[in-house]
């Protein structure tokens, strides 16, 4: 991905499926009115919205929100070029690099599975 240089000092995502606007400010050391900003420059960024409009980010949201985050406050991007190599083909690259990686695990863990449900000797 994307050298994430500070973003080892952010706090942890927790183990959430959904995460409130004030959750995701504090996880990824920014206000909240930022993130909104945000949403509107950045097409990746889309939260889900719900009763009253209220916001609730996922989990890939908030890994999005601290890449680009990283982009702007460390490596001293402009939105533009933040836009551009978030869309750029070398974070598709990471993505489908990611995927096989996954998908090798999955594999992994099938054979582990067969050993396991294997009748004993």
């Amino acid at each position: 991905m994307l050298e994430p240089s500070h973003n080892n000092e952010l706090p942890a995502i927790p183990g959430k499926r959904y995460f409130t606007i004030g959750e995701v400010a504090d996880l990824c050391a920014v206000k909240a009115h930022v993130l909104r900003y945000w949403e509107q420059e950045f097409p990746q960024l889309s939260p889900v919205k719900r009763r009253g409009n209220r916001r609730y980010y996922q989990r890939a949201d908030v890994i999005t929100i601290r890449q680009i985050r990283s982009l702007l406050y460390d490596q001293g991007y402009t939105i533009g070029g933040a836009k551009q190599k978030l869309s750029s083909h070398e974070i598709k690259d990471d993505t489908s690099q990611y995927k096989q990686l996954i998908r090798q695990m999955i594999t992994e863990l099938e054979e582990v599975l067969e050993v396991l449900n294997a009748p004993a000797r």
